[in-house]
């Protein structure tokens, strides 16, 4: 696979930067349909797109770099090449929290009632940006003789990228059932959980698959901990935790 989609003017425009754009566009689209649905301001979901692209990239870039660290010694101004991959997804999803928190704060809004309505469009983004890993070679598979498997890395290998990038979409068209039903109405944080219940068994399951390398403690990779302690923290949030008070009676 070439990761190059184009040149302009003499400069290598990569896939994977192509398909995070992409990504953030159809987030940006999703939110601005919700929220039309939930009667919120005009261009709050470019607003809000601009918040989670900031956090995200810078955080799911750190966790990269900390993680690759040598890879980086001696050609430090390419830590900031993220049009050429390397992006650690939780570190992305860990940053985009932040910036949630910050933007309900400065609304006035809370926290989970905004958390549900960014996170119904982040599986949508994230499978476009498995699709961009595919074509860029990261985020590559083991060796397999499987019929779908992909040439990658000079051997026939799992495309664990577009595993994802099909879980995803199948986790998008969830999350937008549940949006129309009445399962997370007037349930903030509700929904949240359904997805901390949805992608991190996913991701667990296929760092089974992965051939690049992965970093590890006691046996695990540190994204199939991560996944374990997001699944415990979605299946808390559809108990109903956090308590919520009741409103005070007039």
């Amino acid at each position: 696979m070439d990761p190059v989609c184009f040149t302009l003017g003499g400069r290598p425009i990569y896939w994977y930067g192509v398909f995070m754009a992409l990504a953030f566009l159809a987030a940006v689209t999703h939110w601005n349909w919700l929220g039309r649905r939930q009667q919120r301001p005009p261009g709050f979901g470019s607003e809000l797109a601009f918040w989670i692209m900031l956090a995200g990239i810078v955080g799911s870039r750190v966790a990269y770099v900390f993680s690759e660290i040598d890879e980086f010694r001696g050609r430090w101004l390419d830590v900031v090449r993220v049009d050429q991959g390397g992006l650690i997804f939780y570190g992305g999803f860990l940053g985009a929290i932040l910036a949630v928190w910050f933007l309900a704060w400065r609304r006035g809004e809370p926290f989970w009632a905004l958390s549900d309505f960014t996170i119904s469009a982040l599986p949508l983004g994230h499978a476009l940006g498995r699709v961009g890993c595919f074509l860029n070679g990261c985020c590559y598979g083991r060796p397999t003789g499987a019929p779908w498997a992909c040439a990658s890395h000079d051997a026939l290998r799992h495309p664990t990228q577009l595993y994802e990038a099909a879980a995803n979409l199948l986790i998008y068209g969830v999350l937008l059932r549940a949006l129309r039903g009445g399962a997370v109405k007037d349930r903030p944080g509700r929904l949240t959980g359904l997805y901390l219940m949805l992608y991190p068994p996913v991701r667990f399951a296929v760092e089974f698959l992965r051939g690049d390398p992965r970093m590890r403690w006691a046996g695990l990779s540190v994204a199939q901990w991560m996944s374990l302690a997001m699944f415990l923290l979605g299946a808390a949030l559809w108990a109903g935790w956090p308590r919520r008070r009741s409103p005070a009676s007039p």
